[in-house]
């Protein structure tokens, strides 16, 4: 791992086969620069800037137009934003559509979860509750949330930006029951959804606290929660995003440790723009903008791009995976 962090960025795997809907086809490559996240929080952001910017040029030299820049830990935010400036193609870090993919799986682990009623066949009869609500994700987790569910938490040390938030949300969707608090430990025992932006959660969130059923979707990295942690709770379903099949019938692409055809919401939103011919610098950093969310989730279904699987903390969730969760949230309510 740590000899690997000093090789110089090469192609892993070549990626065809892939086909929209609407006719367009797209193809690339997978380009690793060798390191973990652990090896990019032991370098100073300058060594993986260094390499991002080498895979760029040869990515550029191979033919593509536009590149993603996917999975970085939140202390590197700033490295996109200086490759963004210097590349030599549009960079795009993927983050709108991982925030909309991460809550597309949310809501569908809910239902597939069952333990949750309908109000007019629509919005969720349930509590949710995003920590981090006012960082560029984690608003638009919440803005996101109160178009499903009854009753909505958002929860920051800012109360100030919890304030303008609120604001927004509420003229957006008046009928919400939108509550704001600067502490998550209050109000968590009594949340059916708990989405973790922020990687200060971990010092306010408590697995043993939530109640059974519960749906935790972690979008951090790294992770706040364990195996170790999870495994703690049979009974509460932790998620880490959602996984996007790929549209077309015969994908050629290397093992990245999901099923064939299948790729990292990250991944799929590079794809979006090259098959929508969108080459630019689409989701700059961190700053992951509302309207870019909403306008990538039409891309992605006009392409189409489907949710695959929920993926949990080892990885893809199957049904039965889910189903297990249930029957022991079942069994710890005692019905």
């Amino acid at each position: 791992e740590k000899l690997m962090a000093y090789s110089p960025p090469f192609v892993y795997s070549k990626v065809r086969g892939i086909k929209s809907p609407t006719g367009v086809e797209a193809e690339g490559w997978l380009i690793s620069i060798g390191e973990t996240i652990d090896e990019m929080q032991n370098h100073p952001p300058e060594f993986t800037t260094r390499k991002i910017m080498k895979a760029a040029e040869k990515a550029k030299k191979m033919g593509a137009q536009v590149m993603g820049i996917a999975m970085l830990p939140k202390g590197m935010h700033g490295t996109s934003l200086e490759v963004g400036k210097h590349a030599a193609l549009p960079i795009t870090t993927g983050n709108s559509y991982t925030a909309s993919t991460a809550l597309w799986a949310a809501a569908d682990a809910v239902r597939q979860m069952g333990l949750t009623k309908f109000k007019n066949g629509k919005v969720l009869k349930a509590n949710a509750m995003v920590i981090g609500a006012t960082g560029d994700v984690g608003s638009i987790c919440s803005r996101l949330l109160a178009t499903a569910f009854e009753s909505v938490y958002i929860v920051s040390r800012n109360m100030a930006k919890l304030l303008t938030l609120q604001g927004i949300i509420q003229k957006e969707k008046p009928k919400v029951k939108l509550h704001v608090s600067t502490r998550a430990d209050r109000h968590l025992d009594d949340m059916d959804v708990v989405v973790i932006a922020s990687a200060g959660a971990k010092k306010s969130i408590d697995i043993m606290r939530v109640k059974p059923g519960c749906v935790i979707t972690d979008i951090t990295r790294p992770m706040i929660f364990s195996q170790k942690d999870v495994a703690k709770r049979p009974d509460v379903l932790v998620i880490t995003g959602g996984e996007i099949q790929l549209p077309g019938q015969a994908i050629e692409m290397k093992d990245i440790g999901l099923p064939h055809g299948v790729a990292y919401a990250g991944l799929a939103e590079t794809i979006i723009l090259a098959l929508e011919g969108r080459f630019e610098d689409f989701t700059k950093g961190s700053n992951t903008e509302w309207e870019k969310v909403k306008e990538i989730y039409k891309l992605g279904i006009k392409h189409g791009m489907k949710l695959s699987s929920i993926s949990g903390v080892d990885g893809p969730l199957s049904k039965e995976d889910i189903a297990r969760v249930k029957v022991q949230a079942l069994l710890k309510k005692g019905e």
